[in-house]
C-alpha cells in the first residue's frame, strides 16, 4: 500500500510514486511543467508524464519500492536468480557510469572506439577532426559521443552534414544503434517533412529536433542562410574532406562549416578518413575550423606545446594501431589485392588505336587555339578515350549525340569560346575527382560536345565512324571469338564465376553508367539464368534516385548469391560489407583515392569474410591502362600494403592525370609505339613521384604524433571494467537469453556462427515477430545471422517480462525474487542481495540527472555484524552456485523468514554502501572530465536503494 502523502511532496527524479493504481519511478523531464513516471521494471516505452497543472486528476503519492515476499519462494535453481539480475542490468538505460551512453547503445562498441569520446568529454565545447582509417568505425565513433551528450543534456539537437548518397545510411545507424531519430532533409524529402509541420508553426530546422541533411542541398546561398539560422548545438560533418578549401575560391561547402564554426560554443565533430588530399592548404583549412589558429600552424614544425594542443582535438589511426588494443582483436580482414589483364579483340584494338590517334591529334593541333579552346579539345580527347575504354555501351552513350547532330555553325556560344573554362566541371565528367564537390557517372557527352566547336570536317567525319564502330562492337557483345566482341567483358565474366564459386559476393565497379548497365545485362544473363534464380545481377548509378537505389538494393541483398555493378555514385561512405566481400574494377580508376573508396566499401570492420579479394581489370595492350597502372594505382597499392595505410595523391587529380596523359600524348606518335618503361624520365611524372614521396614521409610522423597520444590506454580500460561489470558483456547478454529461452520451453540451439531459434514464445512475438531465426550475440555477425544486442528488442522484451512475473510473484514466474538453495558452494549460510541503486547527478545543468546501477552484493554472519563477501565471489555464486541438496518447502519458507525479520538491521550497512558508491561514481565522471573542475559534479545516493531479491545459500540440509 502507499504510504500517507504529505500536502508538501514534490516528486523528484529517482522517487518512488504511487500513480494510476501501479509504482512508478520519477525520471527526468525535459519540461519543467511536466512530470515523467517509468515503470519499476525499466520498460521506457511505458513512460508517461503528467501535466503538473492537471495534477489533481492524475495524483502522485509517495511510496517505497516493495520489498519480495518471503513466502513467494522459487524453485531451487540457481537460474532463476541469476535470470533476474540478468533482467535488472538488461533493463538499465541510464547507467550510473561515467559513459551514461552505454545503456541505450544497440551495438558493443571497440574499446578502441571509445577514445574519441573521452576527446570529446575532456573539452568545454567539442571541436574534433576524427580521422581514423577506412573501416574502422568512424560513425560509430561519433554516435558514441552523440548518444554520450545528448543522455548528459549537453547538447539539444544534432544535424548530420553528408553527402547526399549517405543520407539514408547514417538515419538507419543512428535509429538502430544509438536510438535517435532523425529526419533527411534533401530535395526528394522536403516537400513531405514540411507537409508534417502543424501550419503556422517553426521552420523546418526548428521544428525537426535532429536533422539529417544533404550537403549539396544546404550549401546553396538561401538554404545556408535559414540553416544557420535555426542550427542545431551539434554538427557532425561526414566525408569532411569535400568541405576543404582547395583555392581563393571559397566553395560553398566550406563558407557554410564556415559560418557553423564561427559559434563559439558550438560543437563541431568533422568525420574523414583522408583529411590530408595532399594539398596542405586544404587540410589546413580543415584544421582551422577546430581553432582558428590551427590554420596558422606549420605542421613539419611544430612546437611541443602546439602539437599537444592540436592532439586534443585530432585522432587519425591505422588499423594495425587499433587491431589489437586493451586486450581486444577486432577482427578486420586481409585485402588482398590482385591484377587481372586481357587483351583487346583485332575489333576493339582497330578502335581504340583509331581513337587514341585521334585524341592525341585533338591535343597536338590546337596551337592556334585560344587558351579555353585548347582545353576543350584536351579534356574532349580524355573524354572520348575514356568512354570507349569502358565499354562500346559507354563509347555510343557519349558519342552517338554528336554523330547525329548537325554540325554547328562557328558562332555558337560555348564553354570553349570562354576565357573562364570550368576545369572543375570537365574533371567531374571524365576524370575521378574525390576531393571536390562534383562528380558525375553520366556519360562525357558534354565535354566531347563543348570540344567539338574547334573540330575540323576530317574530326567530326572520325567521331562519326567511331560510334559505328563502337555500335558494332555492343551487337557482338561478349562474343567468345578472339576476333570479336568485347574481351575485357569476357574476362569478367570469368572472374565474377570464379569469386561465385568461392562462396563470395562482387560488387564491380564501373566509371559510367552505360557502362554499369551493359556490365549487368551480360552478367545477369551469365548467371542469373532461369535454371540459376539463386543469383542476380544488378545495376545501381547516378541515374537512379536515392530511394530507387535503396529498393533495389535491398531487393538484391534476398539473393543467396548476389552481383552488384555500381558506379561510384556508391564508393563514399556506404557501408556494404555485410552484403558483399569482393571488388572489381572493371574501370581503372583515374585517381587511387578513389580506387581506396572504393575497395573500402567491403574491406571494413563488420566484413566477416577472412580474405577480401580486390581486383584491377587492365587492358594488357592498352597503353592509358598501363600508365595509370604503372604510374598511380600499383604505387597507391604497395603504399598501403607497406603501412596500412591510404595516402592520398599529393596534388588535385587533375594536375596528376594531366601529367600522365602528357606523358602518353608526347611520348609516340601512336598508340603502337608507346613503351611503358619511358613514363618515369618525364619531368612531371617524376614531380609527382617526388612529392607523393615526400607526403608518405609527412603521412608517417603525422600518424604518430596524432594516434591517440591524449588518452592513454588505462584510462579507458578502468572505465570499461565499470561499465561491463553494471551493465553486462556479450556474454551476459548470451547467457541471459539462453537461460530465458529454456525457461520459456523454447531452448536455443548451437549452430555455426550463433545459434538457431526454432520457436519465438509467445511473450516475446509482438516484439520479435514469430518467425524462427539464426542470431549471434557477438559482433559482428555473419550474413543471414541477426545480431542481438543487450538494446535488441527481442532482450528488452525478454528483461521485461521477467522482471515484472517476478514482481508479480507468478507462480510460472521464470525468476524468482527469493530462493532458498542448498548447494555445495558455500561452507556455511550465505545470503545474497540483488540491489538496485538510484543517484541523483548534479552539475551545471538546473535539473539534476537521475542515474541507475544494479548491485551484487552477499554476506555470512548476522544481518547486525555481516561479513561482505568480494564482488568476485559474490558473481560466481549468482552464476554457479547449483543445488546440490534438497530442503523442504516448510523449512525454506521459515528460514527467509527468519532472515526477512532482519533484514532492517542492515539499513545502515546499505546506506554507507550507497554514499560509497555514489562517491566512486562521482569520482569516476570527474576522471573522465578531466577539465571538470572538483565540486561541479556532484552524484548523490537516493536511499533507500531497491532490494529486489533475496536469496539464501545454504552448505547443507539443517
Amino acid at each position: 500500500m502507499p504510504a500517507d502523502r504529505s500536502s508538501s511532496f514534490t516528486p523528484q527524479s529517482g522517487d518512488i510514486v504511487f500513480c494510476r493504481q501501479r509504482q512508478w519511478v520519477v525520471i527526468p523531464s525535459e519540461s519543467p511543467e511536466t512530470i515523467c513516471l517509468r515503470p519499476l521494471s525499466g520498460n521506457e516505452s511505458e513512460i508517461f508524464g503528467i501535466y503538473k497543472p492537471l495534477l489533481h486528476l492524475d495524483p502522485i503519492e509517495e511510496t517505497s519500492f516493495p520489498l519480495p515476499d518471503p513466502n513467494a519462494l522459487g524453485q531451487q535453481n540457481y537460474q532463476s536468480a541469476q535470470l533476474l539480475v540478468d533482467a535488472v542490468r538488461m533493463s538499465l538505460r541510464s547507467g550510473g557510469g561515467a559513459f551514461r551512453c552505454l545503456g541505450r547503445l544497440s551495438v558493443r562498441p571497440r574499446p578502441y572506439q571509445m577514445v574519441p569520446l573521452l576527446m570529446a568529454l575532456r573539452q568545454e565545447t567539442m571541436r574534433l577532426l576524427i580521422a581514423d582509417d577506412v573501416g574502422v568505425g568512424k560513425t560509430i565513433e561519433a554516435g558514441l559521443i552523440l548518444r554520450e551528450m545528448l543522455d548528459r543534456r549537453e547538447i539539444n539537437r544534432i544535424a548530420i552534414l553528408c553527402p547526399p548518397q549517405l543520407c539514408d545510411q547514417w538515419q538507419r545507424e543512428l535509429a538502430e544503434k544509438f536510438h535517435i531519430d532523425a529526419v533527411v532533409v534533401r530535395s526528394g524529402t522536403i516537400s513531405k517533412l514540411e507537409r508534417q509541420i502543424p501550419q503556422g508553426d517553426r521552420h523546418l530546422f526548428e521544428y525537426y529536433r535532429h536533422v539529417i541533411v544533404s550537403l549539396d542541398y544546404v550549401k546553396s546561398d538561401r538554404r545556408r542562410a535559414s540553416f544557420l539560422a535555426y542550427c542545431p548545438d551539434c554538427v557532425v560533418v561526414d566525408e569532411a574532406h569535400t568541405c576543404a578549401n582547395r583555392s581563393d575560391n571559397l566553395q560553398q561547402r566550406y563558407q557554410l562549416l564556415s559560418q557553423i564554426a564561427q559559434k563559439a560554443d558550438r560543437h563541431l565533430i568533422l568525420l574523414t578518413a583522408t583529411p590530408h588530399s595532399g594539398i596542405e592548404r586544404s587540410f589546413m583549412s580543415l584544421i582551422g575550423l577546430l581553432k582558428p589558429e590551427f590554420e596558422q600552424f606549420e605542421l613539419d614544425n611544430l612546437a611541443e606545446a602546439q602539437r599537444q594542443q592540436l592532439a586534443a582535438h585530432f585522432i587519425q589511426r591505422r588499423r594495425v594501431d587499433v587491431r589489437d588494443w586493451l586486450g581486444d582483436t577486432t577482427p578486420f580482414p586481409e585485402r588482398i589485392a590482385e591484377e587481372a589483364d586481357y587483351t583487346l579483340s583485332r575489333d576493339y584494338r582497330e578502335l581504340f588505336e583509331q581513337v587514341y590517334d585521334f585524341a592525341r591529334g585533338l591535343v597536338k593541333t590546337g596551337d592556334n587555339l585560344s587558351h579555353a579552346q585548347r582545353r576543350g579539345r584536351y579534356w574532349s580527347a580524355l573524354a572520348i578515350i575514356r568512354c570507349v575504354m569502358s565499354s562500346p555501351a559507354a563509347a555510343v552513350a557519349t558519342l552517338q549525340r554528336q554523330a547525329s547532330q548537325k554540325d554547328a555553325p562557328e558562332t555558337d556560344i560555348s564553354l570553349t569560346e570562354d576565357p573562364l573554362f570550368d576545369e572543375d566541371l570537365a574533371a567531374a565528367y571524365v576524370d575521378d575527382p574525390t576531393e571536390q564537390e562534383r562528380t558525375s557517372d553520366l556519360a562525357p557527352s558534354m565535354i566531347v560536345e563543348r570540344g567539338k566547336q574547334t573540330y575540323s570536317d576530317r574530326e567530326r567525319r572520325l567521331l562519326r565512324e567511331f560510334v559505328k564502330a563502337a555500335q558494332g562492337l555492343q551487337e557482338k557483345g561478349d562474343s567468345a571469338s578472339k576476333t570479336l566482341g568485347d574481351r575485357k567483358l569476357q574476362r569478367t565474366i570469368a572472374l565474377v564465376g570464379e569469386l561465385l564459386e568461392e562462396g563470395s559476393n562482387p560488387i564491380v565497379w564501373c566509371r559510367y553508367i552505360a557502362t554499369a548497365k551493359y556490365v549487368a545485362s551480360a552478367l545477369q544473363q551469365a548467371f542469373g539464368s532461369k535454371r540459376n534464380s539463386n543469383i542476380r545481377a544488378i545495376a545501381i548509378h547516378g541515374e537512379q534516385s536515392e530511394e530507387e537505389r535503396e529498393t533495389r538494393l535491398a531487393e538484391l541483398v534476398q539473393y543467396p548469391q548476389r552481383i552488384l555493378v555500381a558506379t561510384d555514385c556508391l564508393s563514399e561512405g556506404i557501408n556494404l560489407q555485410e552484403h558483399f566481400s569482393s571488388a572489381i574494377h572493371y574501370d581503372l580508376p583515374w585517381n587511387p583515392n578513389r580506387l581506396e573508396q572504393r575497395e573500402g566499401r567491403v574491406d571494413r570492420y563488420g566484413q566477416t569474410a577472412e580474405r577480401v579479394r580486390c581486383i584491377l581489370l587492365f587492358g594488357k595492350d592498352n597503353p592509358v591502362d598501363g600508365a595509370v597502372l604503372e604510374v598511380l594505382i600499383r604505387k597507391a597499392v604497395e603504399i598501403h600494403r607497406t603501412l596500412g595505410i591510404t595516402v592520398p595523391v599529393p596534388m588535385d587529380s587533375e594536375t596528376v592525370s594531366e601529367a600522365v596523359f602528357k606523358s602518353l600524348f608526347e611520348r609516340a606518335t601512336d598508340a603502337r609505339q608507346l613503351s611503358l618503361f619511358e613514363l618515369g624520365d618525364g619531368s612531371s611524372l617524376d614531380a609527382v613521384h617526388q612529392t607523393w614521396d615526400r607526403a608518405v614521409e609527412r603521412e608517417k610522423r603525422t600518424r604518430t604524433r596524432f594516434a591517440q597520444r591524449s588518452i592513454k590506454p588505462e584510462e579507458v580500460e578502468r572505465e570499461l571494467v565499470e561499465v561491463d561489470r553494471a551493465l553486462g558483456k556479450e556474454a551476459d547478454v548470451e547467457r541471459f537469453v539462453r537461460i530465458g529461452f529454456e525457461k520459456l520451453h523454447s531452448a536455443l540451439i548451437q549452430c555455426k556462427g550463433g545459434w538457431e531459434m526454432p520457436r519465438v514464445p509467445d511473450c516475446l512475438q509482438p516484439a520479435v515477430g514469430s518467425r524462427p531465426k539464426r542470431i549471434t550475440f557477438y559482433h559482428p555477425a555473419a550474413e543471414g545471422v541477426e545480431y542481438i544486442g543487450r538494446n535488441h528488442p527481442l532482450v528488452e522484451t525478454l528483461a521485461c517480462y521477467a522482471f515484472a512475473q517476478a514482481f508479480d510473484q507468478n507462480s510460472e514466474a521464470i525468476a524468482s525474487r527469493c530462493n532458498v538453495i542448498v548447494t555445495d558452494a558455500v561452507a556455511q549460510p550465505t545470503v545474497l542481495m540483488l540491489l538496485r541503486l538510484r543517484h541523483r547527478l548534479e552539475s551545471r545543468q538546473d535539473n539534476p540527472l537521475m542515474v541507475e546501477e544494479c548491485l551484487t552484493v552477499g554476506f555470512t554472519g548476522t544481518p547486525s555484524n555481516p561479513q561482505w563477501l568480494e564482488m568476485e565471489r559474490v558473481q560466481t555464486l549468482f552464476e554457479k552456485a547449483q543445488p546440490t541438496g534438497d530442503l523442504p518447502l516448510v523449512r525454506q519458507q521459515a528460514s527467509m523468514e527468519n532472515l526477512f525479520k532482519r533484514l532492517d538491521e542492515l539499513n545502515p550497512f546499505l546506506d554507507e554502501l550507497a554514499k560509497a558508491r555514489s562517491q566512486q561514481l562521482g569520482e569516476a565522471h570527474r576522471r573522465v572530465r578531466a577539465i571538470t573542475k572538483e565540486g561541479k559534479v556532484q552524484v548523490k545516493p537516493i536511499l533507500p536503494m531497491d532490494l529486489i531479491g533475496v536469496y539464501l545459500l545454504l552448505g547443507h540440509s539443517p
